[in-house]
């Protein structure tokens, strides 16, 4: 049994998954509240699922872009689990949780989640055959730069207001995700983390660490 734990940004997500189907999912938004609402959520949704914490073999984690502090509530949680009961953890870039949500089409894909402080992480996917191939590597963006990087007929998914929403909407070369084709689902990081768990085996739990957006440059605006 695998479970999977997102705490990217304030949108937080659990998930259990043996291998054939996800036995439980649990999505909420956090806020600031990570490190107090994060192991009960756990213990909840094992209890919901007649499940033990001694039941779980495996961890699957989001590993960012996004909010730095909640990145690192999630990364220790599962990293002390990992190491307290020696068990395999996998983890995933949060964009791509996204990013195999969407159907493949020819047009670009821009996806981009909240990041803090009024910045998105976003980034670019093209698509190769059958899958989206990632243009680059994840950076922080204002609004106005999301929408300035829209240069002809794209896609785009994110975590908007509906302000935000209504301001993409009135661009006609965006095909923009539905609302709920852009929430992060805690079963589809389960599902990658199994996956890449009998591909290419564990992470090393002591090393692995959070993607951070780059600080060194300034948000692009």
């Amino acid at each position: 049994m695998l479970l999977a734990v997102d705490t990217s940004n304030a949108q937080m997500g659990l998930a259990l998954h043996d291998g054939a189907q996800v036995i439980g999912e649990f999505s909420w938004r956090g806020g600031q509240r990570h490190t107090v609402e994060l192991a009960p959520a756990v213990s909840d949704l094992l209890a919901r699922c007649g499940l033990k914490i001694d039941q779980v073999t495996a961890l699957g984690v989001a590993l960012g872009p996004g909010s730095f502090t909640s990145l690192r509530v999630g990364l220790a949680f599962v990293k002390g689990l990992a190491l307290a009961r020696d068990l395999p953890l996998v983890g995933v870039p949060t964009l791509d949780i996204l990013v195999h949500a969407q159907p493949v089409s020819k047009r670009p894909l821009a996806v981009a989640i909240q990041a803090g402080r009024g910045r998105f992480a976003l980034g670019w996917y093209q698509s190769l055959e059958d899958h989206w191939q990632a243009q680059g590597e994840a950076r922080g963006v204002s609004l106005e730069a999301l929408k300035d990087d829209v240069k002809g007929p794209s896609m785009i998914c994110g975590e908007f207001t509906g302000e935000e929403r209504r301001q993409f909407e009135a661009d006609d070369r965006v095909q923009l995700a539905s609302p709920v084709e852009s929430i992060r689902r805690p079963a589809m990081l389960a599902q990658l983390a199994w996956a890449r768990l009998q591909k290419d085996g564990p992470d090393d739990a002591a090393s692995l660490a959070p993607i951070y957006l780059h600080t060194a440059a300034p948000i692009e605006t």
